[in-house]
């Protein structure tokens, strides 16, 4: 048992030892994809809100309570290039161990030529990568939650395969008035057991966030806000073309290009607002600061970094549709589907 104890250990030290890594310095990077039409039209990231979706309890297993019983989610996007990702999930109650879910996620970056080194083509190769997700979460009192997702992650880049796996360690907190809520997650804590190539094992998108959300007590608005990546001070980037300072060639002036530190500090943010008209109808929109700064141009801004999404039930079905600019040449669409089985078929 011990052996076991240190085991986990030495693992979770070696992903947070990893933690100074981002962007495309870590592997299996589709594990952070909005995995929901609801999450993406709330800006990529939602960890606080608890009720019936059972696609939050991916995003946070805190958020995972008896609501979620029998409910099915099925979520599909397009990508770019021809790349397309979806997931899907099953709540169900535990009995005294909690609530329950499962999910499966996968990302297809679809077919290409194979060439050889003169550059003829010799056929063709696919490439993909796929998630196998079950958590559980259990409330610790009317106020406060706590849940756990394990995760089995396999990829498959040509003929080079891998696997590993992550854990995520969440928890919510719900204040008595039902008003305020907010949720605390370390997620992909994790190895990499079969690596790409030999003697070369690469780190997980370890990451820490910190959200909260706000309902107004006479209107049905729900404000959002989460910090991503906490264990990083740092996350800006610093494109090596843009030196942190230059000179004007006509005026001989000192132009500084240095990032500052309320940038900083807010590429950290991701900003929503959810609008519930009717049971059936929900309005929502969100702000990715991040994305905004690193994915715009400067000469014509857009609405890069900005979201937004409906949802509506009809009959026994829940239907979101979401999209999110993230650059000017392109911008992804997800739709979702839920239901709650139960619903479907009389109990005897």
């Amino acid at each position: 048992m011990k052996k076991v104890h240190l085991s986990f250990f030495l693992v979770c030290f070696l992903a947070i030892q990893a933690s100074a890594q981002i962007g495309g310095q870590n592997i299996y990077r589709f594990l952070n994809l909005p995995n929901s039409s609801r999450v993406l039209a709330l800006g990529g990231s939602a960890i606080s809100q608890r009720d019936e979706d059972v696609g939050m309890a991916y995003q946070n297993p805190g958020l995972l309570n008896s609501k979620m019983d029998n409910q099915l989610s099925l979520s599909f996007s397009d990508y770019f290039a021809g790349i397309n990702y979806g997931y899907a999930a099953y709540g169900f109650n535990a009995g005294k161990l909690g609530t329950m879910h499962a999910g499966i996620q996968y990302v297809d970056y679809g077919t290409f030529d194979r060439a050889d080194h003169t550059g003829e083509i010799t056929g063709t190769f696919t490439a993909g990568e796929y998630c196998l997700t079950t958590g559980i979460g259990r409330q610790i009192d009317s106020l406060f939650s706590v849940g756990l997702n394990v995760k089995a992650i396999f990829s498959n880049l040509e003929q080079y395969n891998s696997f590993g796996m992550a854990v995520d360690f969440g928890a919510s907190y719900l204040s008595r008035s039902k008003l305020f809520e907010m949720g605390l997650v370390l997620k992909n804590v994790g190895y990499q057991f079969n690596t790409y190539t030999a003697d070369n094992r690469e780190s997980l998108p370890l990451e820490l966030q910190f959200g909260m959300s706000a309902r107004l007590k006479h209107l049905p608005l729900r404000f959002s806000f989460v910090g991503h990546n906490l264990q990083q001070p740092d996350i800006s980037f610093r494109d090596a073309s843009f030196p942190e300072q230059e000179i004007d060639p006509l005026t001989g002036d000192t132009i500084f290009n240095k990032i500052s530190l309320a940038n900083k500090i807010f590429r950290h943010a991701i900003f929503g607002a959810e609008l519930n008209i009717s049971k059936a109808l929900s309005l929502r929109v969100g702000y990715n600061y991040q994305r905004r700064q690193e994915m715009k141009v400067a000469t014509r801004l857009g609405t890069v970094g900005f979201s937004w999404g409906i949802g509506v039930k009809i009959y026994k079905f829940g239907l979101a549709y979401a999209r999110s600019a993230y650059h000017l040449a392109g911008s992804p669409n997800q739709i979702t589907v839920s239901a709650r089985l139960s619903e479907f078929y009389r109990k005897n």
